[in-house]
């Protein structure tokens, strides 16, 4: 009875909200044209996650047959892809109609991009100022950042970003709300599940409940009268105030830190054997990943593709030839930059921007760049929702032609990716 309740309450809401509902009309119908005219130009048939999840419902957690070979752990006669298990989750549902295997990969995608792109919305008008600001700010979310390019092309090493962003946003609005310790760790949780990156954004959201908990319980235990003799805390009244938040939040985390152990246990013999270790890659990824998955010795030349890398140039349309290895930030999304203006004195900047920083950490240090084969820096996107968050705060102070000439710059640089996409 409560979750109809709650039903239709949102429908009512929705209903009397028209620019909800043109917004998530015009999302819809771009999405979903942009991937029919992607899977135009391109070969169809089950991908590994459909593959995947077929094999799940009998059992199995290797591929019955292979498509592709990069990324593959080949033990005895198995082959397994080395990737986390939310990607697959998904496809479950498309099991039993054979028929749709084929498309799956853009089914699944296009949903998925479709619904983290309706959310843009309401994560806008949480976090901007109010008025067309927000729409802005949605429109930035949506079409500005590579969550577009991503869910067009039906690709499931992608699938995994659509996740992380769904989630991630769905973590903000819950933020910026309700804020329930719970609901918190189990977002990130799931979202670890897609991109283990994000696992670490639990550090600053985690310290933040436990701040919060502190103010309820006001300046001192004094202030309550829980004090122990001598004005100094007791175990028992820091144990009241920390404890509940703190096991609320923690266990989600813990929950899908141990299913991910289990995933990797039952692929590869060990909890902690992700895969990337024993796969098989292309030579020159190889020769990166000897130097360690994670090492200092990849942070100098992935920041110099973040922040410098371009465009080269032919003769043929499109013209702009985007690097596989991805390229700057700045030629897809450049209005991050107006995230600077957020600044960092409130406590929920300080969240956001922690998340930021300690997500961004993995992400340049890891051997595969800004992602092989991709538009973009798309490794980026496990710390890009907080970003917009923030461009969305930063919009409290500033709101002119300059911040809107850079969302503009980043919907029409993702834009050309689409184009390219398709006619590269």
């Amino acid at each position: 009875m409560r979750v109809m309740e709650w039903v239709r309450d949102r429908a009512t809401r929705l209903g009397n909200d028209p620019g909800a509902i043109a917004w998530m009309l015009l999302v819809a119908f771009v999405y979903g044209t942009a991937t029919f005219v992607r899977s135009q130009a391109s070969d169809f048939g089950p991908d590994h996650m459909m593959i995947l999840a077929s094999n799940l419902v009998v059992g199995r957690s290797d591929l019955s047959s292979l498509t592709t070979i990069n990324d593959i752990v080949t033990i005895g006669d198995s082959h397994y892809q080395a990737m986390s298990l939310l990607p697959a989750v998904p496809y479950l549902a498309l099991v039993p109609f054979h028929d749709l295997w084929p498309l799956s990969r853009w089914i699944v995608s296009a949903v998925l991009g479709i619904l983290a792109g309706w959310l843009a919305l309401p994560l806008a008008r949480r976090y901007g100022p109010g008025g067309s600001a927000d729409y802005w700010v949605a429109a930035l979310g949506a079409f500005g950042t590579l969550l577009f390019t991503l869910a067009i092309e039906g690709n499931f090493y992608y699938l995994a970003h659509l996740e992380a962003v769904l989630l991630t946003f769905l973590l903000l609005i819950e933020w910026h709300d309700r804020r329930r310790a719970w609901v918190a760790g189990l977002l990130i949780g799931l979202a670890a599940l897609a991109r283990p990156t994000l696992l670490l954004a639990a550090i600053p959201f985690g310290v933040a409940l436990l701040a919060e908990a502190w103010d309820r319980a006001g300046e001192s235990p004094a202030s309550r009268g829980e004090s122990a003799p001598g004005g100094e805390w007791s175990w028992p009244a820091a144990a009241r105030i920390f404890a509940v938040p703190a096991l609320a939040f923690g266990l989600p985390l813990i929950g899908a830190i141990a299913i991910t152990g289990w995933w990797d246990w039952v692929r590869f013999g060990s909890p902690l054997e992700t895969g990337y270790d024993l796969a098989w890659i292309e030579p020159p990824l190889a020769a990166l990943r000897a130097q360690g998955l994670f090492s200092t010795s990849h942070l100098p030349p992935n920041l110099a593709l973040f922040i410098g890398g371009g465009f080269s140039v032919r003769d043929t349309f499109p013209w702009l030839v985007p690097s596989v290895d991805g390229h700057s930030i700045l030629l897809t999304t450049p209005a991050i930059l107006i995230a600077v203006g957020a600044g960092l004195r409130e406590r929920l900047n300080q969240v956001l921007w922690g998340a930021v920083i300690l997500v961004a950490i993995p992400v340049f240090l890891f051997y595969g760049g800004g992602g092989a084969s991709t538009y973009g820096y798309r490794y980026a996107m496990d710390f890009v929702p907080f970003l917009v968050a923030l461009v969305a705060i930063a919009l409290h102070e500033r709101f002119g032609n300059l911040e809107r000439l850079l969302i503009g710059l980043s919907v029409a640089f993702v834009c050309y990716g689409f184009v390219w996409q398709v006619y590269k």
